[in-house]
């Protein structure tokens, strides 16, 4: 299975699209774009820092691992996340505002997924969030 067959089952069994993808990797969407097509190949480094970004060993992409879904399951550990409100504080925003910025990608460390008509689920990467706002945790 090539990077682009890995990154699309990877988003699949993860349940994200492109733009949570941008955001939690600090990616364009346009180079995942072509990562996805296979236009464009990233460098090892990169595949390492997008599978670090999704809480998977950094050598995921470069040595396979066959099922995702069953890696996940039995791993012991959860991507550390925060909670919107401890988010907001931190950051001196209404939790609000972190809401909606979440809605609409405008975080790198989170994204936030429509689950009915009118209901959000928010999920923030502590990791990420700690280093893009430049927090101690």
């Amino acid at each position: 299975m090539n990077f682009s067959e890995m990154l699309k089952k990877v988003m699949q069994d993860l349940n994200i699209n492109q733009k949570q993808l941008s955001g939690l990797t600090g990616i364009g969407k346009s180079s995942i774009s072509q990562y996805l097509s296979g236009k464009n190949i990233p460098t090892e480094e990169r595949q390492k820092d997008i599978a670090v970004s999704l809480g998977l060993p950094e050598n995921y992409f470069i040595q396979e691992i066959p099922d995702i879904v069953s890696y996940i399951k039995s791993r012991k550990h959860r991507i550390p996340s925060i909670l919107v409100e401890d988010a907001a504080w931190m950051l001196g925003m209404s939790s609000e505002t972190v809401r909606k910025g979440l809605i609409q990608g405008e975080f790198g460390w989170g994204y936030a997924i429509k689950t009915t008509e009118d209901r959000w689920t928010f999920f923030i990467n502590a990791t990420r969030f700690a280093e893009i706002e430049r927090i101690t945790i």
